[in-house]
């Protein structure tokens, strides 16, 4: 999930923690938010919802999020 975060938001992968928001911490805006759910998506073969998306503000709601559904 980090590389992912790293990755799609382009910041060094030592700036990313579980405690990182995405938008507060990482510099992402809305739009960046949706395509790194989408990359969440195709890297591990699943479905989000957009309801459950908007619940995914950090590092940790993704990794807590994916282990739930996988």
């Amino acid at each position: 999930v980090i590389d992912i975060v790293a990755e799609e938001l382009a910041v060094d992968r030592d700036e990313v923690t579980e405690d990182s928001s995405f938008i507060e911490d990482l510099g992402a805006d809305s739009l960046d938010v949706v395509e790194l759910v989408m990359a969440f998506e195709e890297e591990f073969d699943v479905e989000i919802p957009d309801e459950d998306a908007e619940d995914i503000r950090t590092v940790e709601d993704a990794v807590s999020y994916l282990e739930d559904i996988l």
